[in-house]
């Protein structure tokens, strides 16, 4: 079981994003958005999802990262391959991971999600690792935000249809279903 304190997991790897902002006055916290990123695309195990989320990524660095040039975003929480859980924002605050969005009639949820990043693609499959640690997140956020339901933890696609495709087929929903 993970622990919290002050909106922080105490074992993930801190790493402060500027990208965030405040939740809106009593929004409860009952819904949990996975997507999938690796930067480049493809390429894992690097520091540029670290230095995107800060703002500190080198645009010149590769021709993918003209595209994404000048974006502000974060995530909560990032896994990466080998199962490493790093945090950007407080869940007590509002990351800037879902954009244009709508779960459930209710559009912005950044403003009521926490947004849970997997290194990966929307092709790829993702690794055990990954899994664990994810389902071990998603119990320890229900205990301290039982407003999270099973039907309230969705991808990225699910709540922007159109726009994005992540975390994609090589996700394995029914294994986290059967997890949690």
């Amino acid at each position: 079981m993970y622990q919290i304190l002050d909106g922080w997991f105490t074992q993930a790897r801190q790493i402060h994003s500027p990208n965030y902002n405040f939740r809106p006055e009593n929004t409860e916290i009952d819904s949990i958005i996975i997507h999938s990123i690796s930067l480049p695309p493809g390429q894992y195990g690097g520091n540029e999802i670290d230095r995107f989320f800060t703002n500190q990524l080198d645009w010149k660095k590769h021709e993918y990262f003209k595209k994404i040039q000048g974006l502000q975003v974060s995530a909560h929480l990032l896994i990466r391959r080998d199962g490493e859980l790093v945090q950007y924002v407080s869940f007590n605050n509002r990351a800037w991971h879902a954009g244009q969005s709508c779960l459930k009639g209710r559009e912005n949820c950044n403003d009521f999600s926490i947004g849970i990043e997997l290194e990966g693609t929307d092709s790829s499959l993702f690794e055990t690792p990954q899994y664990e640690t994810l389902s071990e997140v998603i119990k320890s956020l229900k205990v301290y935000y039982p407003q999270i339901t099973k039907h309230n933890i969705t991808g990225h696609s699910e709540i922007a249809p159109g726009r994005k495709t992540d975390p994609g087929s090589g996700f394995d929903w029914a294994w986290l279903k059967q997890k949690l």
